[in-house]
């Protein structure tokens, strides 16, 4: 990475590819999520090293139900491993741990432990790494305006007015994180897959070859110098 770089405020990360690395392999599907649980160590000592402030992850999507029951339940045997393992590492680290998504049908074992880790590391103040697990745009948007809803109703506030911009933003699992400033999704596909669909209105989108696994220092500062080349005009004229 260039040493002037200019660095995102917020990187949301979409983790593509476990299944693949394990494949080429010839290992079992799941043997991919934990290699890419160490991709996230890397990840997270990285992020420190430069100084980077807020990092999304996709840890597991609404429409990952649809996957077989024994990938599903690796899937979350693995974050429950990665936190007992982890969280004390964390903790040391000044890293906060966040939690976006429903909390419907996440096994209570793993709800246990993503509750301990958000709570045990609410104070701390360095980088935050926000978990989107059981997480889906679209459900998102739909469970802020219901939220809206009922808090109007509870406080007997006028259903009819406008909602504006920071009263749905509130409403959302990723408040109060700043909006995203780059979007990288790894293993060479290209599209969003219902992830912070509000939140990457104008983010920068970077695809890379790399399966997550692989995903390493190289890989991270050649995404960060890429976006620092990046003129970013919202909307309006270049200066």
């Amino acid at each position: 990475m260039k040493q002037k770089t200019k660095l995102p405020e917020h990187i949301a990360i979409i983790m593509d590819g476990n299944g693949r690395w394990a494949t080429t392999k010839g290992l079992a599907r799941k043997e991919g999520h934990r290699e890419g649980s160490l991709a996230i160590d890397r990840l997270m000592d990285l992020a420190i090293e430069i100084g980077l402030k807020n990092i999304s992850l996709y840890a597991f999507s609404t429409e990952n139900w649809k996957r077989p029951i024994t990938e599903v339940r690796a899937i979350f045997n693995l974050l429950e491993e990665f936190i007992d393992s982890r969280l004390d590492s964390i903790l040391s680290k000044n890293i906060k741990i966040l939690h976006s998504g429903s909390r419907k049908l996440i096994p209570a074992g793993s709800l246990k432990r993503i509750d301990r880790a958000v709570s045990a590391t609410s104070k701390n103040t360095g980088i935050v790494i926000n978990f989107c697990l059981n997480y889906g745009s679209q459900d998102e948007i739909l469970n802020a305006f219901h939220k809206i809803i009922q808090n109007r109703i509870k406080k007997n506030k006028n259903l009819e007015k406008e909602i504006k911009i920071a009263e749905f933003e509130e409403a959302l699992y990723t408040y109060p994180l700043p909006p995203v400033d780059m979007l990288i999704r790894t293993a060479g596909e290209k599209r969003v897959s219902n992830f912070l669909l509000w939140q990457i209105a104008y983010a920068e989108i970077y695809f890379a070859d790399t399966l997550w696994p692989d995903f390493d220092k190289k890989s991270l500062f050649e995404a960060l110098d890429w976006y620092a080349s990046r003129t970013r005009k919202f909307g309006g004229l270049e200066k």
